[in-house]
């Protein structure tokens, strides 16, 4: 059924560039129809809201405090104002979202916070550059460390282990930082690693959470998971002043209950993970193309010559050259089927044998 109603809704262009592209899964869809039924109270004091909150606290078991937003750059910029003030600095990875595409928000609404980027391969935080980073100054002159930023799944497709994310935890609380994490695709560290949500957030030293709908299948909303619940004191003024408290929430909150109750947002993680692989896999053994990072989780990083890349968008494919890398970023999504990944492949290998016509999508569109 399931597989009929994406045939349905598939787009007539294909197209790799973003999860975002991506239609509203099924779940997702009809528990907005649900909480569509009549009069609600406005605001977040209605009972969807109230229960998604409930989804959220069982999924991650514990007694979290839980805030919805619009989108991913609300709610990190929002979070992280929460946890710092404007003299303080906020430490991240030099190709994290909040540092190269949120537009200077986390700045903006911390009142100046300074973000400071740190090196490390495969997108993930090298630990001895940021304990540099930390203890190179300590006077008066210098924006003072605060919070330690991970992101999860990162910005190169590759996945925190539990050890990983504990060692940064560590040493984040050695130093009084707090640790925030960016998890706009976390549903898909949580597929690929087989672990329980909890083990890669508060259990291993996360304190805030900023968890992604949007990109696994809803149509907007994130949620910023307060593990310390201590530190939520008036967030919600916060995202009042920030045009983030929706007057009909229920519904940015009732996918929410649809997604986690019968572990859609997982299906849809595993799923755009696996067509994920299967292109990576298949892009490997193409002459002249090669693999940038290790394909972990949705997403794939390929280098190949920029004749291959002009073909292939000039038959129209989409796909970016992502920030920092040069490499082409291919991304799979909920909606992605094992058809479009064996079409790109086909098209990336017309692209590689020279100047003849990389092959189109159904219908004439990519």
């Amino acid at each position: 059924m399931a597989a009929d109603i994406i045939e349905a809704i598939q787009p007539v262009f294909k197209q790799f560039a973003s999860d975002n592209y991506a239609g509203i899964c099924p779940d997702a869809w009809q528990a907005m129809e649900r909480a569509n039924c009549g009069f609600a109270s406005s605001y977040g004091d209605d009972d969807w809201t109230g229960q998604a909150c409930s989804c959220i606290r069982e999924v991650f078991e514990t007694d979290c405090q839980v805030f919805f937003v619009f989108n991913g750059t609300a709610a990190n910029s929002l979070a992280l104002a929460a946890l710092c003030r404007s003299y303080h600095s906020v430490i991240c990875h030099e190709l994290a979202h909040v540092e190269t595409d949120e537009c200077g928000a986390p700045e903006f609404f911390s009142n100046g916070t300074k973000i400071l980027h740190i090196p490390g391969s495969g997108g993930k935080l090298d630990l001895t550059a940021v304990e540099q980073a930390i203890t190179r100054r300590s006077d008066i002159h210098y924006p003072k460390p605060r919070v330690l930023s991970l992101t999860q799944s990162t910005e190169l497709g590759t996945v925190y282990t539990a050890r990983e994310i504990g060692a940064a935890g560590e040493l984040a609380r050695r130093h009084g930082l707090r640790v925030q994490m960016d998890g706009a695709r976390f549903a898909n560290a949580v597929a690929a690693l087989g672990v329980a949500p909890a083990d890669i957030t508060w259990k291993a030293g996360v304190e805030v959470l900023c968890l992604g709908g949007a990109k696994n299948g809803m149509a907007i909303g994130e949620a910023v998971v307060f593990f310390d619940r201590g530190l939520a004191h008036e967030f919600e003024f916060r995202c009042k002043q920030a045009g983030q408290l929706a007057s009909k929430m229920r519904f940015i909150s009732a996918p929410w209950i649809g997604m986690l109750r019968g572990g859609a947002w997982l299906k849809n993680a595993a799923h755009a993970n696996r067509m994920a692989r299967i292109l990576a896999d298949e892009l490997e053994k193409i002459p002249g193309v090669l693999l940038m990072s290790p394909c972990q989780a949705n997403a794939v990083f390929a280098e190949m010559p920029d004749d291959m890349t002009t073909a292939l968008r000039a038959a129209g494919w989409h796909f970016y050259s992502f920030i920092g890398t040069g490499g082409a970023r291919f991304m799979c999504s909920w909606q992605t089927t094992e058809q479009d990944v064996r079409m790109l492949v086909s098209a990336v290998q017309a692209a590689a044998a020279g100047p003849t016509e990389v092959p189109h999508g159904k219908n004439g569109h990519v």
